[in-house]
């Protein structure tokens, strides 16, 4: 039994040996001092978001469990709201992150809006898809696209991978906006783009109806629906994570698998959290003027 020290709260690691990652060789206790590492970010990102973890209890190649409410299980000091009725997980320490590992989570997820703000989210994104893990590129060139585009507007914007396949842009806003404001300007993009490249481009959620298009998702911002802490691991054979990028390293080409919980320490050491535009230093960016115009033009 390993124990780890965090917050002045001791907490005994079980099966700290146990492989999660194979191929990476990533051990329970190196997955939570991963996490220990980064914590500070993942906090900030997650912190008064309710929580939702992905458990793995069959290895990551199984079946994954949802888990949102606060198990009997949980020590006292996890962090937790009373929220409709449930106690819900809210990730706002160190502790409860590694509580959270412990007990065996190994995907963090967090809906777009705080508990104690709800329906106002905290940023808007868009989420691309590819058909196949060797269309990268595809998704890279439309995101230079929504780039340039989301400039045109007076947007900027931070790229992610998303830890899978995709990628993610996200666009700070100041939490001033409905799901259903937000969802105007989504919608009005992602039909833009899918009117310029109808053969490259589709809007289709159900996965078998997209042929070999790029998926352009601008539905899953919305209330109750959740995308992956920053830097959060996935459950892929190559331990990816969430990883933000900048402009110009993805204009240069990457791909989702350079991006893994054995180099993230170094990276963010090397050019530090390019998250801060969503977090330590959030960009409050206006809508008004987007809508106005909108409304303006509608029908």
């Amino acid at each position: 039994m390993e124990e780890v020290v965090v917050d002045g709260k001791r907490i005994e690691i079980t099966h700290p040996d146990r492989i999660i990652w194979e191929s990476q060789g990533i051990s329970k206790l190196d997955y939570i001092h991963y996490l220990v590492s980064v914590s500070p970010y993942m906090i900030q990102h997650a912190k008064n978001r309710l929580l939702m973890v992905w458990l793995y209890p069959h290895g990551i190649t199984g079946k994954k469990i949802e888990k949102r409410s606060v198990p009997a299980s949980a020590p006292e000091w996890v962090s937790q709201v009373f929220y409709k009725n449930k106690e819900r997980i809210l990730l706002n320490d160190t502790s409860t992150l590694v509580w959270a590992a412990n007990y065996g989570a190994v995907e963090f997820h967090v809906p777009f809006d705080r508990y104690d703000k709800t329906d106002y989210p905290m940023e808007m994104v868009f989420d691309l898809d590819p058909p196949d893990d060797k269309s990268f590129h595809r998704v890279i060139e439309v995101a230079l696209m929504l780039k340039e585009l989301l400039q045109s507007l007076g947007l900027s914007s931070v790229p992610r991978t998303s830890g899978s396949s995709g990628l993610q842009v996200f666009v700070p806003i100041e939490p001033v906006y409905t799901f259903e404001q937000t969802r105007k300007i989504t919608a009005f993009i992602a039909n833009y783009f899918r009117e310029q490249m109808p053969e490259r481009i589709t809007l289709e959620r159900v996965v078998s109806k997209r042929g070999d298009k790029l998926y352009f998702d601008y539905l899953q911002l919305w209330r109750g629906r959740t995308m992956p802490v920053v830097y959060s691991p996935r459950a892929k054979p190559n331990a990816t994570v969430a990883a933000p990028l900048t402009w110009p390293e993805l204009a240069e080409g990457v791909q989702p698998t350079d991006f893994t919980m054995l180099n993230i320490a170094g990276r963010i050491s090397e050019k530090g959290d390019l998250f801060q535009p969503l977090t330590t230093e959030k960009q409050n960016q206006s809508l008004d003027e987007i809508l106005a115009f909108m409304e303006r033009n509608k029908g």
